[in-house]
């Protein structure tokens, strides 16, 4: 939180998904350019809090990120071939970089 607010960004922190499916809909304006999470979490993963978010039609990119490789996340269905993933651990400025790629596509 402290890396993207120090460099300009707005941050909503939640530490789940279902939290931040919440703090979304609770939200008076629901503007969010992207969405980090992480593929795997408690009470509901990345992947289904970007399908909730989407029902919401809300438009943003999303990055996931995960301790798993990208190749065992894609190979259990878990994520498409193609999504932006960032695995971790990551440096600061890997996060930053992705950040930017994926919001200038």
């Amino acid at each position: 939180i402290r890396i993207l607010s120090g460099n300009g960004y707005s941050v909503l922190d939640a530490s789940d998904g279902m939290e931040a499916l919440e703090i979304i809909r609770n939200k008076k304006t629901a503007e969010i350019d992207i969405l980090i999470t992480d593929v795997i979490m408690p009470r509901m993963g990345g992947k289904e809090l970007t399908e909730k978010l989407k029902e919401l039609h809300i438009e943003f990119k999303v990055i996931y990120i995960s301790g798993y490789t990208d190749n065992s996340i894609s190979g259990q269905g878990i994520l498409s071939e193609g999504e932006n993933f960032l695995h971790k651990p990551f440096t600061p400025t890997q996060l930053l970089q992705k950040i930017r790629e994926v919001l200038d596509k």
